[in-house]
């Protein structure tokens, strides 16, 4: 289990990895701002992203024609304004996140519904799954539900691929998750779940691996991860649904609903295919903050074309 704090090596002062401190230090800089200045130069940001062309804009004008092809290509057009310019606002909130005050994080205005069926899985000696999605301020939501609504929390992630990065990042979680756990970790999850943790975990991107079926997402065969079957069916955890959006006029709504009735049931796909309709509900309400930059799907069922150029 990756609790404490990570071990500093000197090898990461190493010039390689400067190009990760210098990012590093910027994000701490943003996060330093007001929460509506920081709001403004994200904007900024985003408007500028939005400006610039390359693989991630094909990649989200593609997922999103695919994804709402019943859509005219000008509303399509502006979802894909708009979801290019979220991802200004995403990297500041992953700098308010990761490196923002207690006190900064209290002025964030946020509202928290549900934290009811936390309490009562609490209540019942029982683990929870928090399963959510790839959205801009998934970060932001996670240290928001931790201090301000006083869940404790684990998370899963996968690792950075710079070291230096790596340590300081997930130094940065530690401060307020209770623990971390990386994707190969599935025993030390088990076993926190099984002694009434609770783990937030987002299971809608297309990792290649063994534990995947293809199981449709907005009517489209996508490759999609089975863990949240194998996790509550090892663990007895309940499976909450976790669903967070960024308001209009500025803070966050955070929504956790009663956990999924008889999940985890005896068909892998079946269940699987109950989470990506989750997810694709919950995109629908904010489809603009959905990371449409991911190549969610990539891979194809054998004899299929790819449909990413």
């Amino acid at each position: 289990m990756s609790s404490g704090p990570p071990t500093f090596r000197p090898g990461l002062l190493s010039p390689r990895h400067w190009p990760a401190w210098i990012g590093l230090g910027l994000l701490w800089l943003l996060s330093c701002l007001p929460y509506r200045a920081l709001m403004r130069v994200g904007r900024g940001i985003g408007w500028l992203i939005a400006r610039i062309p390359g693989s991630r804009r094909r990649i989200a004008a593609r997922n999103i024609e695919l994804c709402f092809a019943e859509l005219d290509a000008a509303t399509r057009a502006r979802l894909l304004e708009d979801s290019l310019r979220d991802v200004g606002l995403m990297l500041v909130e992953f700098a308010l996140a990761w490196m923002g005050s207690r006190r900064a994080i209290a002025s964030v205005p946020v509202t928290i519904e549900g934290i009811e069926h936390i309490e009562a899985a609490r209540a019942r000696g029982q683990g929870v799954l928090l399963t959510g999605a790839h959205f801009s301020h998934l970060e932001l939501a996670g240290r928001l539900l931790v201090e301000r609504g006083g869940i404790e929390l684990a998370g899963m992630y996968r690792e950075h691929g710079d070291a230096a990065f790596e340590w300081a990042i997930r130094r940065a979680r530690q401060h307020y998750a209770a623990t971390m756990f990386t994707k190969n970790e599935v025993r030390a999850c088990v076993r926190y779940m099984k002694s009434g943790g609770r783990i937030w975990y987002a299971p809608d991107q297309d990792m290649r691996g063994k534990d995947t079926v293809f199981v449709p997402f907005f009517g489209i065969s996508a490759s999609t991860l089975t863990a949240t079957h194998h996790l509550a069916r090892l663990s007895g955890a309940c499976v909450i649904p976790f669903f967070h959006r960024r308001l209009p006029e500025g803070g966050y709504a955070l929504r956790l609903e009663a956990p999924l009735a008889g999940f985890p049931g005896d068909d892998v796909g079946v269940d699987t295919a109950r989470i990506n309709g989750m997810i694709e509900r919950m995109t629908r309400e904010a489809p603009n903050q959905y990371l449409w930059i991911h190549r969610r799907f990539k891979t194809r069922p054998k004899g299929e074309a790819p449909v990413y150029d």
